[in-house]
């Protein structure tokens, strides 16, 4: 299995053109973060879980000729105000793409693409067709995903599990429960928005408290604000096998 990092960053604190913060300032290009996403490669399929603003961006910049599924942790903007760009996939594999969500985040798309869904369709608009999926195993052409429910403040959220990877990228509580699908994990991605506590994230010391209750082999963290601060400086105070994740990270598992 093959992980790409999308994007890493969040539109969470992100600065008006003026800022002159050190983040914002950086050439770094670990600090250079777009919106949270991951590309996965498993089987010879190719999936995608959430499509941010900046999914055309992201899609372009790894050169991605094939896709297979989308899965959607939740309607935020950040995280589907991408989708459109999916027509791009309808056109060079002539079929509609497969969107695998809970209930509540399908109506959202279907409110937020009204167009997509009209009864009459304008030529060339994105095709896809939606599966609903629950609080339990699903299967995406073959490949196995577990949903782990979080809450993200007072909005369920899923992340998923596959294989011994798992991604949460909004979540600021996880029910003993829910744990309990995540533990065994060798690699797990978690949100980490700053160093402050935060109405709906994790900060970056609970984190990193939950990580290594979970006990993984490695984390990286995800879903990070500029006020974070600076990559090469937040990295040395973090444990030895927990990362912050950068855009364009690529993992083998």
């Amino acid at each position: 299995m093959k992980i790409t990092f999308l994007g890493t960053g969040t539109s969470q604190g992100i600065p008006v053109i003026a800022c002159q913060c050190e983040v914002c300032k950086s050439e770094n290009i670990f600090d250079n973060r777009l919106r949270a996403s991951i590309l996965i490669k498993i089987d010879g399929k190719t999936i995608v879980i959430d499509t941010g603003p900046d999914f055309r961006q992201q899609m372009l910049r790894e050169d991605v000729r094939n896709l297979d599924a989308v899965l959607v942790t939740h309607e935020h903007k950040d995280h589907i105000a991408g989708l459109d760009d999916i027509r791009s996939f309808n056109y060079l594999q002539n079929k509609p793409m497969d969107i695998f969500a809970e209930s509540r985040v399908l109506e959202a798309l279907k409110r937020e693409y009204a167009y997509v869904f009209a009864k009459e369709k304008y030529p060339g608009i994105p095709e896809v067709k939606l599966h609903e999926i629950e609080n339990k195993e699903f299967n995406v052409n073959g490949i196995k995903i577990l949903p782990i429910r979080v809450m993200h403040r007072k909005l369920p959220v899923f992340g998923f599990r596959i294989k011994n990877f798992t991604y949460i990228s909004d979540a600021n509580y996880i029910s003993e429960e829910e744990k309990q699908k995540i533990k065994g994990s060798k690699i797990i991605v978690l949100n980490a928005l700053r160093k402050e506590k935060h109405i709906s994230h994790f900060s970056l010391s609970e984190a990193v408290s939950l990580i290594k209750e979970l006990n993984p082999e490695k984390a990286y963290l995800t879903h990070i604000s500029h006020k974070m601060g600076l990559h090469n400086d937040i990295q040395k105070e973090l444990p030895e096998n927990i990362m912050l994740s950068y855009d364009g990270l690529i993992l083998q598992i």
